[in-house]
């Protein structure tokens, strides 16, 4: 197993950012590695990092102006080659549909749970370290 993995965080609300970072801890789950997240406000600092490379899942807020995470997450499946699995936080269980369209391998409901979060990212890991191995 690797020693850690990447966690990108999109939100314009560092409240967000800090409810995922609380919810997640330092390991969502015991047989997946610590997380060290890489914070981004602005689509261009999403870009930028995704380009960079090295980020192992994203973590969009669907509810951030001007660029949405469901924008967001649509234009990086297109964009990035071998883009990172994307759990998206959305405004209701109803935006589920909207999650789908955007291409979000999981999504999650505002305020964030911190079982149902970790429980997700968790997956997310699993899925994309196993594929890497």
């Amino acid at each position: 197993m690797q020693a850690t993995a990447t966690v990108l965080v999109y939100s314009d609300d560092a409240n967000i950012r800090e409810q995922v970072k609380l919810a997640a801890g330092r390991r969502p789950a015991a047989d997946v590695p610590e997380v060290r997240f890489l914070e981004c406000a602005t689509l261009p600092a999403v870009l930028a990092a995704l380009d960079a490379g090295g980020v192992d899942v994203c973590v969009l807020d669907g509810e951030t102006a001007p660029v949405g995470g469901m924008g967001v997450c649509r234009q990086i499946k297109d964009e990035i080659f071998h883009c990172p699995p994307v759990l998206l936080l959305i405004g209701r269980p109803q935006d589920a549909w909207l999650a789908t369209w955007s291409r979000a391998e999981a999504a999650v409901t505002l305020p964030v749970d911190p079982v149902e979060f970790s429980e997700a990212l968790a997956a997310l890991l699993r899925a994309r370290l196993s594929v890497e191995a």
